[in-house]
């Protein structure tokens, strides 16, 4: 195509936006309206994944040894924890370390419930804080680890933590979390497809005749199609466009309010300059690809005439 007639399909397509208003307008309303929906569940799966990443990175295991374990046999423990495939970190923590972690957690308020129990009161044991590959391999190296035990008598570690039942219910649900997400994504994407290809139907129908003239005069099916393809896609840009821009500034202030208060539990948002870039392109991406489409199904009935 040479560009003069390109140009020319350009100018022709951006009159029919201007010519139609109020029907361009309710088109590229329907589809800011279905995209800012798509988009704030884009926004709350990408989140939901980002929070339950934070969770599971959160996940170790406590490994406690026996009081009476002598002093030189940490280090081979140790050794042989760190040996184990699905380990990727082994740290000791010391029954002094322990006491003091311990103060710290129970703030100064409470800090005469361990009155009476510093120095060589210390009741608490020596451990290993014991970080894995995997998230989902911690209940696999917890029971490779409790198996040092076997055939030792005494056994060298008295316990291992990594908070059973809990752990495993937890990714259940951040499993579910991202499938129910994925789901409705996917959902309000298609029903988006659809609401814009009626749409775009009905700006094409209140124009059948003017189609309808072009055949008769002789004109080629490309030559009537590309100020259609044009139109739907620019209807697309400009409806893609308004709710990435509404989105974006609004969830970037929420970060912002939300920095304080989510901070003191821990969990963060995902920040803006992560996902700015993806949320562009899947809008903006699907604003063009669906305007196109449906303007390509709606004309091939009228190019019939």
């Amino acid at each position: 195509m040479r560009i003069s007639t390109f140009a020319r399909h350009l100018r022709e397509g951006s009159k029919n936006i201007i010519r139609n208003g109020w029907m361009s307008f309710a088109s590229t309303s329907a589809i800011a309206i279905s995209l800012f929906i798509l988009g704030v569940f884009v926004l709350l799966a990408l989140n939901v994944n980002y929070l339950a990443d934070q969770i599971e990175k959160q996940v170790e295991i406590r490994v406690y040894l026996d009081v009476n374990l002598p002093k030189d046999q940490i280090p081979v423990l140790q050794n042989q924890i760190g040996s184990i495939p699905e380990v990727s970190k082994v740290t000791f923590v010391s029954k002094e370390e322990g006491y003091r972690i311990l103060k710290e957690k129970l703030g100064k308020e409470n800090q005469d419930m361990l009155e009476g129990y510093d120095g060589a009161n210390n009741p608490l044991p020596d451990s290993f804080t014991v970080e894995v590959d995997e998230p989902r391999n911690v209940a696999q190296a917890a029971g490779q680890i409790m198996a040092l035990n076997n055939g030792k008598s005494p056994a060298p570690i008295g316990k291992v933590n990594y908070g059973q039942g809990t752990v495993e219910t937890m990714f259940k649900v951040t499993a579910l979390v991202r499938n129910v997400g994925l789901a409705m994504v996917v959902g309000l994407m298609i029903t988006a497809m659809f609401l814009i290809s009626n749409t775009i139907k009905l700006t094409i129908i209140a124009r059948r005749k003017e189609i309808g003239i072009m055949k008769l005069v002789g004109a080629t099916n490309g030559f009537i199609r590309w100020p259609f393809f044009i139109e739907g896609s620019l209807l697309g840009l400009i409806g893609s466009l308004v709710p990435l821009i509404v989105l974006l500034y609004g969830y970037s202030e929420l970060v912002n309010a939300s920095k304080v208060q989510l901070g003191m539990m821990m969990i963060q948002l995902l920040p803006v300059s992560r996902l700015s870039l993806k949320l562009a392109v899947l809008m903006l991406g699907i604003g063009v690809i669906i305007g196109i489409w449906g303007s390509v199904v709606s004309v091939r009935k009228f190019l019939k005439v």
